[in-house]
């Protein structure tokens, strides 16, 4: 029996969102709204920034990942980030851009010219030695999938600071219970 067009909408619907959300967790309603950092200066976050610690990705397989960010003459940001998978290093270029000027530490983050910008909002950082760095998507406000990174400056965090930083997502309804190490070990080796 054919799908009539109201059958064929969630069907369709299912097999574009299905993809996004089958290596994450979808959580029941709208993202939540975390605050960011207050008087976020970018210029003062561009640089190596190493991935300390993450909500399981399903585009990020490898190891020894980083990004570093370049401030362009037009005022958005260059995002250089790599992994090592398999034993090459893989790279992606991207941009990022102030979306809301009241709120500079609300950035868009794009790979591609032809996908939306998604969100990266700095929640908290000290520009010198970490950051938090969250993203949400809301999928017709019934549910979100939903990224949390925990930065170093350095390719390790003492632990008492990746402690502290849960906190921080916990106490702005961000379920980090599924947070992982990466892996960074043997990186400036190869």
């Amino acid at each position: 029996m054919p799908l009539t067009n109201m059958q064929a909408t969630p069907a369709l619907l299912l097999s574009v969102i299905l993809p996004l959300v089958q290596a994450q967790i979808p959580h029941w309603g709208p993202c939540p709204d975390p605050q960011v950092q207050p008087a976020f200066n970018l210029k003062k976050y561009m640089g190596r920034w190493f991935e300390v610690s993450k909500l399981p990705a399903q585009f990020e397989k490898g190891r020894c990942i980083e990004s570093n960010f370049t401030m362009k003459p037009d005022g958005s940001v260059r995002v250089l980030s790599s992994e090592l998978l398999k034993g090459e290093v893989k790279t992606i270029e991207g941009t990022a851009v102030v979306e809301d000027l009241k709120q500079p530490a609300k950035l868009g983050v794009s790979f591609s010219y032809v996908l939306p910008y998604t969100p990266y909002w700095i929640l908290s950082t000290d520009y010198e030695t970490s950051a938090l760095v969250y993203s949400c998507t809301d999928v017709l406000r019934l549910f979100h999938v939903d990224f949390a990174w925990i930065l170093g400056r350095t390719r390790t965090l003492p632990e008492a600071t990746i402690n502290h930083a849960k906190e921080v997502f916990t106490s702005s309804n961000i379920d980090v219970s599924r947070m992982i190490m990466s892996r960074q070990a043997g990186c400036d080796k190869e």
